[in-house]
C-alpha cells in the first residue's frame, strides 16, 4: 500500500535504489522485478517506473478505464525521472523519451506488446538532433516510433510499413535498413504517418502524453489478445494474473558502430552448457535481434569487437546467475560505448538444458539437491523421453540452418499456422515453414511437431518459444527461399511443395528431405542423476497403465513400480482372437458362451504371462472385462462386415443384426458394462480369472516373482464386489491349489462411480484395494460425456466458465472431494487399504500433487510419463511432507 493506505500502483527505479524488490514478481512481474533488483545491486539499469499487475486487473474490471489515483503516481515518478536524467519529457530542446514495456509474472517472449522511442514528434526531434548532432540516429527512432506505435496502440497492419520500406531500400538500390540516409528516413517518417492516417482516419499523435496513456492501455490490452491467451492456454498460465508495464527511459543502440544492442542466456538454453549463449547486433534496437530482420553475431564476437563491454557483461551475467542461482535471460543496449542492462528474468529452457542446469547448480554448490528438484517443471521431462534421429540413418541433408531448439521432427511441410492447425487436427505430422515466424503463429506451431525459418538466430521469436515448447526448430536456415505465398521451399534446383516430407534435427540445425527413422533416447547422466534424486524424496509409488509385455518393459525403463492398470479389453481385439469373442457375444446359451470363452483363455493366459514375466517382482494390477459388449461388433450400418461376420459365424444376417440392435444403448458409458457384465455374464470373469492364475502359478513355478491384483471395474454397490470377489477368490484359490504352488494375490476394485465414494467403507469390507478410474469419475461427477464434451469444453475455458480441461487435469475441488471422501471412508473400515489412482491424472503433475496431499499409496500412467510422475511425486513431497 501507498501513503494513507491508498494503493501503490507504481514502483519507481532508478540510482542505486529501487521501490521493488526482486521477489515482487506477482506484483511487479517479472521484469519489473528484475530491473529494480539489478538497480538494487548497483547494476546500470536505465531508470523508470513499474505499473503493477494489480492495475491491468483493475483495467479489465473498469472497462478498460484508469484506477483513480493511477494518473498523478504516473505524473509523480516521470518527474522523479526527469530530475534523475536532467531531461524532461515532450521538452522540444532536451527531451525525455521512453520504452513502454509488458511484463507478466512469468515469461511469455514476443506474446505482449513494446512501444520504443515514445515521446518523438516533430518538435522533439529537432532538438535531439541539436544535442545529438545525429539526425539518422533520430529519423531512424522516429520512423521506428511511428510504426510500432501505428502497429501496437492504432492497429495497422505491421504489413503495410515493411512494404514501404522494402520499397524504399528498392528504389535506393540498398538491402539493409542501415544503409538508407538521414533523408531515406525523414521521408519514411513521413510515409508512416501517411499509412496510419490511411487506415485510422486521423492524424498520428503528435502529443507525448496521448502517446504514453495509448501505449499503456495497448500493453495492458495485449494481455488478451489472440496470440497471449493462447500461449497461456498452452502453457496453463491463469488469464487473472495480468501484467505490469514498464516504463523506461530510452537508450538507444541504434546510435552507430559504437551502439548497438542484444540478447543472452547465462548458460545454454537449448543444451543447459555452462557456456556464455547469446546474440547482439550493432547500431540497431532490441526488436532487430529477435525479430530476425538482420543475422545477428554470436555474443562471443563482441569479446573481439569491444573487449571492456564485453568484460563488463561478463562480470555482470556472473553476479546475476550467483544472486539469482539460476539461469539467466538478459537483454542489454550498448549506447556509445556504455553498457546498459534493460532485463534480467529465469531463462526459459529446454527439458535436456533444465536437466542439466539444475544438475551441475548443485555441483558447483549454488543450490541443494531439494532445490535442484524442484527447478525442473515435471511436464518438461517430456522432451527427453521422445525419438533423436538414428545415428546409422542414411539422411540426404539438404540444408543446415540454426539448432535453435533440440530433438528431431518428421512431418509433411506446411506454410501457414493455420495449415498446421488444421493438418494436425486431421492426425496429420507437420514441420511449420516460415520465412520467420510472428506470435500470432502460436497454435501453428503448438499443432507442429517441428518449425523450420529462414531467418532468425538462437534468441529470435522461433527460437525461444520452440525451446519453452519443447519442439524441435531449426531457424535462419539462409540457404531457404520458403514462400508462404506459392507454398514452396526452394533449394538451389530443389522444390518442396506443401505435404512432402521433411525431418529436421534440432540439435545439428540439418534440414532433411524424406522421412527419416528415430531412435528412443537414453535416459542416463544428468537425467539419471535428477531421477535418483527424484525416488529419494517422493512419498509416492509411480506404477504404470500397460497392456503388452512391450509397454510393462518400457515403463519398468522408466522406472515404473508395477502396473495400475493392464486393460484386459484390449487383447481381445487382435485378429487371431475377435472371431471367438464375437462368437461368445452371439451365444445363445451359457454353455456355447463358455465354449468360445475356453478358446480365448490360452490367448489371455498367454498375454499375462508376458505381463507378468517382465514385471518380475512388482505388483500389476489387473482390470476384468469393463466396455459394453458392443464395441466387439460391428455397427448397423457397416452391412459388408456384418454379412462377412454371419458368413464367418455360419448363422444368419439377421439374427447379427437383432444382437448388434439388442446391446444397442443410448448411453454405453452408463449402461451394461463393468461389473454388471460380471453380475450377468459371470462366466467371462471366471474365465479371466482363471487365465490370470494359469500364468500367474506357471510363472511362480519358472522362479518368477508374481505379484497379481484382481481389480473389479465401475463398482457401485456392496453386492457386485460381493457377488464377484466370491467367485473370483474362488476359481483363484481352486487354480493355485491345482498347480500345488504359493502365490498371494489381492481383489480390489476401480472406484469410479461417485456411489461407490459415498459407500467407501462398506465396499472396503470386501475390497483389499482401491484404484480411482478418476476419467470415469469426472464423467459421471460432471455429467459430461468424455466423448462429446470437446465440442465445448474449449468454449468452457476460453470464457473462464472452467479454469481447465478437467479430463487433463483433476478437478480438484469436486472430483477431488470424492477421491478424498473415498480414501478416508475406505481407511476407516480397513486402515492399511492400498490405494492408487489409474486414470490419465496420474501423469499429470498438479493432480499427481493432491493425490499426495490427500494420502494415496500410488499413481499409475502411461509409460512415457512415468518419470514425469516422479518428479511431480518428489516435488509434492517436498513441498508438503509426509514421510
Amino acid at each position: 500500500m501507498g501513503k494513507n493506505n491508498v494503493p501503490k500502483y507504481v514502483y519507481y527505479f532508478g540510482g542505486k535504489h529501487a521501490d521493488g524488490k526482486g521477489d515482487m514478481k506477482n506484483l511487479l512481474g517479472g521484469k519489473g522485478a528484475g530491473l529494480a533488483e539489478m538497480t538494487n545491486l548497483g547494476i546500470p539499469v536505465p531508470p523508470g517506473f513499474t505499473i503493477t499487475t494489480e492495475v491491468c486487473t483493475a483495467f479489465y474490471e473498469h472497462d478498460r478505464k484508469w484506477p483513480e489515483g493511477l494518473e498523478e503516481e504516473i505524473r509523480e515518478n516521470l518527474t522523479r525521472l526527469e530530475e534523475e536524467m536532467g531531461a524532461k519529457f515532450a521538452d522540444p530542446v532536451n527531451p525525455l523519451l521512453l520504452s513502454v514495456r509488458s511484463g507478466a509474472r512469468v515469461s511469455m517472449p514476443g506474446m505482449m506488446d513494446t512501444v520504443l522511442n515514445l515521446g518523438l514528434n516533430d518538435t522533439t526531434a529537432q532538438g535531439l538532433i541539436k544535442r545529438s548532432g545525429n539526425p539518422r540516429f533520430v529519423y531512424d527512432s522516429y520512423r521506428r516510433f511511428v510504426h510500432m506505435y501505428s502497429d501496437v496502440v492504432l492497429e495497422v497492419p505491421h504489413e503495410a510499413f515493411e512494404e514501404a520500406i522494402a520499397a524504399k531500400k528498392a528504389a535506393r538500390g540498398v538491402k539493409l535498413d542501415m544503409d538508407l540516409t538521414a533523408d531515406d528516413l525523414k521521408e519514411l517518417v513521413e510515409e508512416y504517418k501517411d499509412i496510419a492516417r490511411k487506415h485510422t482516419g486521423k492524424e498520428f499523435p503528435e502529443d507525448p502524453w496521448e502517446q504514453l496513456r495509448g501505449s499503456i492501455n495497448a500493453v495492458f490490452s495485449s494481455w488478451n489478445n489472440q496470440r497471449a491467451i493462447t500461449y497461456r492456454k498452452i502453457n496453463g498460465i491463469p488469464g487473472d494474473w495480468g501484467t505490469a508495464v514498464n516504463v523506461q527511459t530510452m537508450v538507444f543502440g541504434n546510435m552507430g558502430e559504437t551502439s548497438g544492442t542484444g540478447v543472452a542466456f547465462t548458460r545454454d538454453p537449448a543444451t543447459g552448457e555452462n557456456v556464455f549463449y547469446g546474440e547482439y547486433l550493432m547500431n540497431a534496437q532490441g526488436e532487430d535481434v529477435v525479430a530476425g530482420i538482420r543475422t545477428p553475431h554470436p555474443i562471443s564476437d563482441l569479446k573481439a569487437a569491444m573487449p571492456e563491454i564485453y568484460a563488463e557483461l561478463e562480470q555482470i551475467y556472473l553476479t546475476l546467475e550467483r544472486h539469482y542461482k539460476d539461469m539467466q535471460d538478459i537483454e542489454f543496449t550498448i549506447q556509445d560505448g556504455r553498457l546498459f542492462m534493460l532485463q534480467t528474468r529465469t531463462g526459459k529452457r529446454t527439458g535436456t538444458a533444465a536437466v542439466r542446469i539444475a544438475v551441475e547448480l548443485v555441483e558447483e554448490g549454488l543450490i541443494d539437491k531439494k532445490t535442484a528438484v524442484l527447478r525442473v517443471p515435471p511436464a518438461q521431462l517430456d522432451q527427453l523421453l521422445h525419438p533423436m534421429i538414428d545415428a546409422k540413418a542414411k539422411t540426404n541433408v539438404i540444408a543446415k540452418g540454426l539448432p535453435a531448439s533440440p530433438g528431431a521432427a518428421v512431418g509433411r511441410v506446411v506454410f501457414t499456422a493455420a495449415a498446421a492447425e488444421e493438418w494436425n487436427s486431421r492426425g496429420e505430422k507437420v514441420v511449420l515453414a516460415r520465412t520467420e515466424t510472428s506470435p500470432e503463429d502460436i497454435g501453428g506451431m503448438h499443432a507442429a511437431a517441428g518449425i523450420l525459418t529462414s531467418r532468425g538466430g538462437m534468441t529470435s521469436h522461433a527460437a525461444v518459444v520452440a525451446r519453452g515448447m519443447g519442439t524441435c526448430c531449426v531457424a535462419g536456415c539462409g540457404s531457404l527461399i520458403i514462400s508462404e505465398k506459392d507454398k514452396k521451399i526452394t533449394c538451389g534446383d530443389l522444390t518442396i511443395s506443401e505435404g512432402d516430407w521433411i525431418t529436421l534435427n534440432g540439435s545439428t540445425g540439418e534440414v532433411i528431405l524424406g522421412q527419416v527413422p528415430l531412435v528412443e533416447p537414453e535416459l542416463t547422466g544428468n537425467f539419471g542423476k535428477m531421477m535418483e534424486w527424484a525416488d529419494e524424496f517422493r512419498a509416492l509409488n509411480i506404477r504404470t497403465n500397460a497392456d503388452t509385455p512391450q509397454d510393462a518393459k518400457q515403463a519398468r525403463v522408466f522406472g515404473a513400480e508395477g502396473i495400475g492398470l493392464c486393460r484386459t479389453e484390449h487383447m481381445f481385439f487382435a485378429e487371431d482372437r475377435i472371431r471367438a469373442m464375437r462368437e461368445m457375444i452371439l451365444s445363445d446359451t451359457e454353455e456355447q458362451r463358455r465354449a468360445a470363452l475356453a478358446k480365448l483363455l490360452p490367448y489371455q493366459k498367454g498375454d499375462f504371462m508376458g505381463i507378468f514375466r517382465e514385471m518380475d517382482g512388482l505388483p500389476v494390477t489387473i482390470r476384468l472385462l469393463d466396455p459394453p459388449l458392443h464395441e466387439f461388433l460391428p455397427s448397423l450400418d457397416q452391412t459388408k462386415q456384418i454379412e462377412e461376420l454371419a458368413s464367418d459365424m455360419g448363422i444368419h444376417v439377421q439374427k447379427v443384426r437383432d444382437s448388434i440392435g439388442a446391446l444397442h444403448e443410448l448411453n454405453p458409458m452408463l449402461g451394461f458394462r463393468g461389473c454388471r457384465l460380471g453380475v450377468v455374464f459371470s462366466e467371462i470373469y471366471e474365465m479371466q480369472t482363471k487365465a490370470i492364475f494359469e500364468a500367474a502359478c506357471e510363472l511362480v513355478r519358472e522362479g518368477v516373482n508374481v505379484m497379481p491384483e484382481v481389480m473389479i471395474p465401475l463398482v457401485g454397490t456392496t453386492g457386485e464386489i460381493e457377488m464377484i470377489r466370491e467367485y473370483v477368490v474362488r476359481v483363484a484359490d481352486e487354480t493355485i491349489e491345482e498347480y500345488g504352488v504359493d502365490l498371494d494375490y489381492m481383489v480390489g476394485t476401480m472406484i469410479e462411480v461417485p456411489r461407490a465414494a459415498l459407500v467407501a467403507d462398506k465396499i472396503a469390507e470386501s475390497a483389499e484395494f482401491f484404484s480411482f478410474g478418476t476419467n470415469d469419475m469426472t464423467q459421471m461427477v460432471f455429467g459430461y460425456s468424455r466423448d462429446d464434451a470437446g465440442k465445448f469444453l474449449g468454449e468452457f475455458i476460453d470464457r473462464n466458465v472452467l479454469k481447465h480441461d478437467p479430463f487433463q487435469s483433476l478437478d480438484q475441488e469436486g472430483v477431488g472431494q470424492m477421491v478424498a471422501m473415498g480414501v478416508e471412508r475406505g481407511r476407516s473400515t480397513r486402515p492399511n487399504l492400498k490405494i492408487g489412482v489409474c486414470g490419465e491424472h496420474g501423469g499429470d503433475p498438479d493432480s499427481v500433487e493432491f493425490f499426495h496431499e490427500v494420502g494415496l499409496d500410488y499413481v499409475s500412467c502411461s509409460p512415457y510419463r512415468v518419470p514425469i510422475a516422479r518428479l511431480a511425486a518428489a516435488q509434492a513431497e517436498i513441498k508438503q511432507p509426509r514421510k
